[in-house]
């Protein structure tokens, strides 16, 4: 069983990646292999719809982006995916949204290789915005046919400066339990 968590923020070390990290922590606890993919430092260029994609062998992306190399084998060989977003004015990061745009593009032309694995979102936000955020990300799970689980509530928090998020303790309990919740489906699922 093997989790790739992937923290969608610009910032290294920030608050949006401190909850990928923490339920890749229970992750761990509950028997799965995990990774962090953090997009701090790592721009991805947004997709072009050029259509490159379709009927590649392997499955790929044909634009040049040395930070996109090595990500569609992640998504592959990954049973469960865990994107964590801070909001920003409203919705997913930029470089959250070319990642999932681009590996969507490419897994749907090539089999839908997403199909089956388990996805959930954690997003972040000083004040507001994370209700669309989550819901803008679990699209990208509902559209490849991948099982999303839930929680006790939805999978938000606050904060803004760095390790802020870590005070919200509904938000921090929110996402332990995802992560629980995430595992034991994967355990059902046979992965």
């Amino acid at each position: 069983m093997r989790v790739l968590g992937i923290s969608g923020s610009p910032r290294e070390g920030g608050n949006t990646e401190l909850l990928v990290e923490t339920a890749l922590d229970v992750c761990r606890h509950e028997g799965a292999e995990t990774e962090l993919l953090s997009l701090a430092g790592r721009p991805i260029k947004p997709c072009t719809a050029c259509g490159g994609c379709m009927g590649t062998a392997p499955p790929r992306c044909v634009q040049d982006d040395p930070n996109f190399d090595g990500l569609i084998e992640k998504f592959m060989a990954a049973d469960g995916i865990l994107v964590g977003s801070p909001v920003y004015f409203g919705s997913a990061t930029p470089e959250t949204m070319a990642l999932l745009d681009r590996v969507g593009y490419v897994a749907r032309f090539s089999g839908n290789f997403l199909r089956h694995k388990v996805g959930a979102a954690v997003t972040v936000a000083r004040r507001a915005g994370q209700n669309f955020t989550f819901a803008q990300l679990n699209y990208f799970f509902l559209i490849n046919e991948m099982f999303v689980p839930g929680s006790t509530y939805w999978n938000v928090a606050i904060g803004r400066e760095r390790g802020e998020v870590a005070a919200d303790e509904e938000g921090m309990e929110t996402v332990k339990n995802l992560a629980r919740n995430m595992t034991y489906l994967l355990h059902k699922l046979g992965r």
